[in-house]
């Protein structure tokens, strides 16, 4: 059996391994040594040195730094208040309005999404708060299913996102670059989500009730004290985590210090910082992190075997193979990026597809920072496409008896549509991703 049929088989036993329920981080590594000792004569000392080479590098990146701290940095803010009083204030102002509520739930998720990038985080505390809520004013359940499971997806999207870090990590790319071409497709996506609630709700109001006139009872005065009391701290938090980072002030370590320091302050002026928060945010974070180094480990264990194997070289010949134009073979790569979202993490098809798919676009002489975005874009449908959509299981975890997982299933159905058109406008219009980096650092610097 030669290498490169060698590098197929161990893809193929990789999703094997996963259909048939084995934790992730274990079938990635596992199948490297296996395949590993297999393609090497047996060796096990070649294996695990290639593996103890691999991860050095990767744990000597002082980008990787950063990502537990924007965790510490989403924890904090969970327990600040933050959420519970901005969803509070948008809705008493958007309630008025059909589908308002539906609104409100969007709004609180892109602001969210801007202060923690981790999708667990944005989507149980959105969730908790207007999951009842909603419900109780008599709005469709898929709906708001689907509201709550997609806005929650703009934390892996819209800068600080932990997924950007590992990506600039894993490509070799500025952390500011990406950030600066996440912003417009992000809020492009959650421009779609708003616009595609207020258009269903303004048709059948049934789907979204407006807050009936007894009980819109603030004056606009309150309504821009409320609001400005909920948002303006975290927008400074926001604002000089961003803004040094994308300045270049900062490198994406400091500016991730600078945050968690920031949402520090915040819990503190909002009244809840005490010993037990910090406790329960350090417990958290330590969670999160090792899930996730521990899937990087595995995953660069099984990269290196892969492309030892010749995977990448194979992957790489069959898409330029295609005699497809350019567009063409992205077009491609986004259909694969998406069916893998079906079935794994998206450090997992991180970890596989950009040292398989970078050369390609290379090759294609199309923008790497372009190219990125575009598969962070269609990595938000990771969360939500069965059988393994995470951001369907979060919601069913905090979602009361009445939300069914069917409801959830049927809920996510048009915004996965309405991610796709994002994707594809983002693929077509480039200037949606580049616009910002070309603004901020000029076109040589992202080509």
């Amino acid at each position: 059996m030669t290498p490169e049929h060698l590098a197929i088989l161990m893809f193929v036993a990789l999703l094997a391994a996963i259909f048939l329920g084995h934790p992730l981080a274990f079938a990635l590594g596992s199948l490297a040594v296996w395949f590993g000792a297999f393609a090497w004569g047996g060796s096990l000392d070649v294996v695990f040195s290639i593996f103890a080479n691999k991860n050095f590098t990767v744990m000597s990146d002082f980008v990787l730094v950063a990502a537990p701290l924007f965790i510490f940095m989403a924890n904090m803010l969970d327990v600040s208040g933050i959420a519970s009083g901005l969803f509070h204030s948008l809705f008493i102002i958007l309630g008025p309005i059909r589908g308002g509520l539906g609104v409100a739930v969007i709004g609180l998720c892109t602001v969210f999404a801007c202060s923690s990038g981790v999708v667990g985080a944005t989507e149980m505390a959105v969730g908790l708060l207007a999951v009842p809520a909603l419900l109780k004013k008599k709005y469709n359940i898929p709906l708001v299913a689907g509201a709550i499971c997609a806005g929650g997806t703009l934390g892996i999207l819209i800068p600080p996102s932990i997924m950007l870090v590992f990506y600039a990590s894993l490509a070799n790319l500025s952390v500011g670059h990406l950030y600066a071409a996440a912003f417009m497709p992000g809020f492009l996506l959650a421009t779609l989500y708003i616009v595609f609630f207020l258009i269903v709700c303004g048709i059948n109001p049934k789907l979204g009730p407006p807050l009936p006139k007894e009980e819109r009872i603030y004056s606009w005065g309150q309504k821009i004290k409320m609001v400005s009391y909920s948002l303006l701290p975290p927008m400074v938090v926001i604002v000089l985590v961003l803004g040094s980072l994308i300045a270049g002030v900062a490198t994406s370590t400091e500016a991730a210090g600078m945050g968690a320091f920031g949402a520090f302050v915040l819990a503190g002026l909002y009244g809840k910082l005490n010993w037990n928060v910090i406790k329960q945010a350090c417990i958290s974070t330590c969670k999160v992190n090792s899930m996730i180094l521990s899937l990087v480990v595995a995953g660069n264990c099984f990269q290196a075997v892969f492309i030892g194997l010749g995977g990448g070289e194979v992957m790489g010949k069959a898409l330029l193979g295609m005699q497809l134009s350019p567009m063409g073979v992205v077009f491609v790569m986004m259909m694969v990026v998406f069916i893998l979202g079906c079935f794994l993490d998206w450090i997992a098809i991180l970890l596989i597809v950009v040292p398989i798919f970078m050369p390609v676009v290379q090759e294609l002489e199309q923008n790497i920072i372009w190219f990125s975005t575009l598969i962070c874009v269609n990595l938000q449908m990771a969360y939500l496409t069965p059988p393994f959509g995470m951001s369907m299981f979060y919601l069913k975890g905090i979602a009361p008896p009445e939300m069914t997982m069917t409801h959830i299933y049927k809920g996510v159905g048009p915004f996965v549509a309405l991610q796709w058109i994002g994707l594809l406008l983002c693929m077509y219009f480039p200037q949606i991703v580049l616009w910002i980096p070309q603004l901020l650092f000029g076109i040589d610097a992202i080509k």
